[in-house]
């Protein structure tokens, strides 16, 4: 009797660790912490010790910073919320030598994350190189914006507020802006310097993290290569004497495998978790006879016979 491709028509494989340890989500694996805790200490270094100002082009208190490096790469490996902890927590252990009560780390806070989230974000879905050249031009784009929404309504208020009046702010730019005034600071400050400043020290991590990334990657994913070196295969042959008969969807450790129209033999290869699989249960399937036989350790045989 042929069975219908309908839900009944599934067959489910359940394969279960010996132990029945419930596995740590990834994020929180050790490794994974022990990557963004070596991450978050080249950022730091970055922030505080790798600075430089271009003087001639842009205002002198304005530094060329590398510290989102590390964070991007962090986004990139271990996604987004990696590389805004990154951000953030590198940011925070700066605040103690702040010279600007915590003002100026907490716009490279804001600055940080609408850099590193997009672009960590769309690589997340699109894992290649279009798709990291994409995420970076999008972070870079949401990171000029929110430099410039930062430095008009955080950084000059709180500098004219606490260093001198916009008049001292506009002696600093004097030397490269000459018409500068006190009225129009903003003029030439945010379309002057900090939108192309943005752009070049975001472009800068960008490419860096292009060329870097890569190389990089094995230890960037030391944990995940960890645990396939664990794992062994699993194969799995499904087979009918009737051309009809549908398996729908396998379950394996937990994961869904779905098969279509089945005719003849169909081999499936999935990861056994810590290397075993010790049962397998087959659900109804229709009027179906469905038997299991085990081949060897790690290979398994599924009949259906209508």
């Amino acid at each position: 009797m042929k069975t219908t491709n309908t839900q009944n028509n599934a067959a489910e494989v359940s394969a279960q660790n010996l132990r029945g340890q419930k596995r740590v989500p990834k994020f929180f694996t050790a490794g994974n912490l022990a990557v963004m805790g070596i991450l978050t200490a080249i950022s730091f270094i970055l922030y505080v010790f790798v600075k430089f100002p271009l003087p001639f082009i842009f205002p002198a208190f304005l530094d060329i910073q590398f510290s989102d490096l590390p964070a991007l790469l962090g986004g990139f490996s271990l996604g987004p919320i990696a590389g805004c902890l990154i951000i953030i927590v590198k940011c925070c252990l700066k605040m103690p030598m702040s010279s600007t009560a915590c003002v100026g780390e907490l716009a490279d806070i804001i600055v940080g994350i609408a850099f590193v989230l997009p672009a960590s974000l769309l690589y997340r879905f699109h894992k290649n190189r279009r798709g990291a050249i994409l995420g970076m031009l999008l972070g870079m784009f949401c990171a000029v914006i929110a430099a410039i929404i930062s430095n008009r309504f955080l950084l000059i208020p709180f500098f004219a507020k606490n260093f001198g009046g916009m008049e001292a702010i506009a002696g600093m730019m004097s030397g490269l802006y000459p018409n500068v005034t006190p009225e129009t600071v903003y003029n030439y400050y945010l379309p002057l310097a900090v939108l192309p400043f943005n752009i070049l020290r975001c472009s800068v991590c960008a490419v860096l993290t292009y060329f870097t990334y890569k190389p990089l990657s094995k230890a960037l994913h030391w944990e995940i290569k960890h645990e396939r070196k664990n794992s062994v295969a699993a194969n799995v042959s499904v087979s009918s004497d009737n051309s009809d008969v549908s398996v729908e969807k396998l379950v394996i450790n937990g994961v869904s495998v779905e098969v279509h129209k089945t005719k003849g033999r169909t081999d499936l290869t999935v990861a056994a978790h810590k290397g075993k699989v010790v049962n397998i249960s087959v659900a109804h399937v229709d009027n179906a006879n469905v038997s299991v036989s085990k081949v060897d350790e790690n290979n398994f045989k599924i009949e259906i016979v209508a």
